[in-house]
């Protein structure tokens, strides 16, 4: 496997845990961590049937023994896990797939938007951000966020910008809002403004 970003993921998996690969696609982590014994069990689901068929194929060109299920989220899986991966997806479907009475112990997530909002709500669920870190592939910027159950208080600017400690990204916020300012009016144009002064204070921080 030759994704940064499906490696970090692995990182923050641990021997002791089982784990269920929400979304798995081809099923590349879920072979990943199976292969070299990173966790007790792994377990891989996708809504979507077509997408599971890769991942059994390539589950069985490896001979490994991983179960897989054909659901939305966490419906319809019928095994126990403690861990959920869930990577690739927006923060919207992501709080879709959370919406369930039983949550597992640890969450390993990564967004493609929407990360104040995921952060905020992961608060509220009772969920506890551990580490976070990001990975630039492809282009782009891919938060992934470690969390366990646990009571947390965020303030607001490691909600909005989270606790990589990341100066390059960091960076990449700072002009990208910087950016904006030309195109927006005069009541957005003082919110860019505090922002850039949050986002200057995190890159200028020693850590």
């Amino acid at each position: 496997m030759n994704s940064k970003r499906l490696l970090e993921i692995a990182k923050y998996i641990d021997k002791d845990d089982t784990v269920l690969d929400v979304g798995c696609d081809h099923a590349y982590l879920s072979i990943y961590l199976k292969k070299n014994n990173l966790c007790k069990n792994v377990i891989a689901s996708d809504i979507s049937e077509n997408a599971l068929n890769y991942a059994k194929k390539n589950i069985s060109k490896y001979k490994l023994d991983i179960n897989t299920y054909v659901s939305d989220g966490l419906k319809d899986i019928n095994e126990y896990y403690d861990t959920v991966v869930i990577a690739g997806m927006g923060t919207s479907t992501i709080l879709h797939i959370l919406d369930t009475k039983v949550l597992p112990n640890k969450l390993i997530i990564s967004s493609n938007n929407e990360h104040y909002k995921l952060r905020s709500e992961l608060n509220k669920l009772g969920y506890r951000l551990l580490n976070e870190s990001i990975i630039y592939e492809n282009n782009h910027y891919y938060v992934i966020m470690n969390y366990i159950k646990g009571s947390q208080k965020l303030s607001k600017k490691y909600l909005k910008y989270g606790i990589s400690n990341n100066k390059e990204y960091y960076k990449y916020l700072y002009n990208k809002n910087k950016e904006l300012l030309s195109k927006v009016n005069l009541k957005k144009k003082i919110k860019l403004y505090y922002e850039l002064l949050i986002l200057k204070s995190l890159i200028k921080k020693d850590y």
